[in-house]
């Protein structure tokens, strides 16, 4: 009888351990709230941010708002109500959600705003993205190099703008990076906009949706187009609004050998834009490696919750109206026809078998 209960004790005791041992490792909740499930770049990020934190030990909480603010802001009152240690949060409109984030203050959760910055709050405690200015800048140098290679006897260029979601601050320095490098060619007469459509408030596409791309490109072939002028390019912030451009330039009649593509850039490196620069169909794209992103992130959330403080903060660009947030900014690189197997193939971001 003794031996049974010495057993049973030692079986207890066993139970005890492994389970404080379980406490442990679990350092708290991390919600991660994330946009869209219609844009392939959002999933890699959530995976990626989900993965990395449980493995440093977190429970996650991955939610996806299908691009609905009030589904977002939802989703974010309930998150704070479970008590996480911290949000990651890629908002759909960054201007939304002031009064639920001071509840996540008032609780003591740690906020990043995740490549898309949170506006008009002063609880959001950390950004981190890429360089978008910079972004903007090498969508519009690709846009010129390519204006040169393919069209090398044709002056002034036709090129027509599009821009991202007015309600995402990032578009606004994608815009405004890429002008920087286009305006002085709109000035001395390189460049032509032949729709005469120039400013975020008349190029800017919302919610970043193919379908709204499409619809106004073919709004701007038909206006401007239709005396026989040729467009010679398009500035696209994004990948997904480029192939709805390119749709809508493919249905009346570029592509071929009299009437070439025009240089159309892009965003993200999503597989579908990266089979559409192989076919020549899309002139380039900009890598922002998310891994990246998602591993920066996690490395910051873990050294805050660990009682650190996060190095190479940046901390003048990013003023989201109420105070400079401090931020960690990536490189982006430029994507085209001649490097796409280096950067996004060799680098395991995307398999030579999904490009077949």
């Amino acid at each position: 009888m003794r031996m049974l209960k010495l057993a049973a004790s030692v079986a207890a005791l066993g139970a005890v351990l492994l389970t404080s041992s379980a406490y442990a490792q679990d350092k708290g909740l991390v919600g991660v709230l994330m946009p869209t499930k219609t844009s392939q770049r959002w999933i890699n990020d959530g995976d990626a941010v989900k993965s990395q934190l449980e493995a440093k030990g977190y429970t996650v909480d991955l939610q996806y708002a299908q691009d609905d603010i009030p589904n977002q802001l939802s989703q974010l009152e309930n998150e704070i109500t479970k008590g996480p240690k911290a949000l990651i949060i890629a908002s759909i409109d960054g201007t939304t959600m002031s009064d639920a984030l001071q509840k996540a203050n008032d609780a003591g959760v740690v906020v990043v705003a995740y490549d898309r910055l949170i506006k008009k709050t002063p609880n959001v405690d950390y950004y981190t993205t890429f360089d978008n200015f910079g972004v903007g800048v090498i969508q519009a140098n690709s846009l010129v190099k390519g204006l040169k290679e393919r069209f090398p006897d044709t002056k002034p260029w036709n090129v027509e703008l599009f821009g991202g979601s007015p309600d995402d601050n990032n578009a606004f320095f994608f815009y405004d990076g890429a002008m920087s490098v286009l305006q002085p060619l709109i000035d001395d007469g390189s460049i032509n906009i032949k729709s005469g459509q120039m400013g975020m408030d008349k190029v800017g596409t919302l919610r970043w949706l193919a379908a709204t791309a499409q619809a106004r490109m073919d709004n701007l072939l038909s206006a401007n187009y239709s005396d026989g002028s040729r467009v010679d390019g398009v500035l696209s912030p994004y990948d997904g609004l480029s192939r709805g451009i390119i749709a809508s330039l493919r249905a009346v009649g570029y592509g071929t050998d009299d009437q070439p593509w025009p240089i159309v850039t892009g965003q993200d490196a999503e597989t579908a834009s990266v089979k559409a620069i192989i076919a020549g169909e899309q002139y380039s794209t900009v890598f922002k490696d998310t891994r990246e992103l998602a591993k920066a992130t996690v490395e910051l959330v873990d050294t805050v919750l660990s009682g650190g403080k996060p190095d190479g903060l940046d901390e003048k660009t990013y003023n989201n109206d109420v105070k400079v947030v401090p931020s960690i900014l990536l490189t982006p690189h430029d994507v085209d026809a001649s490097n796409y197997k280096e950067l996004v193939v060799d680098s395991g971001y995307i398999s030579a078998d999904e490009l077949k």
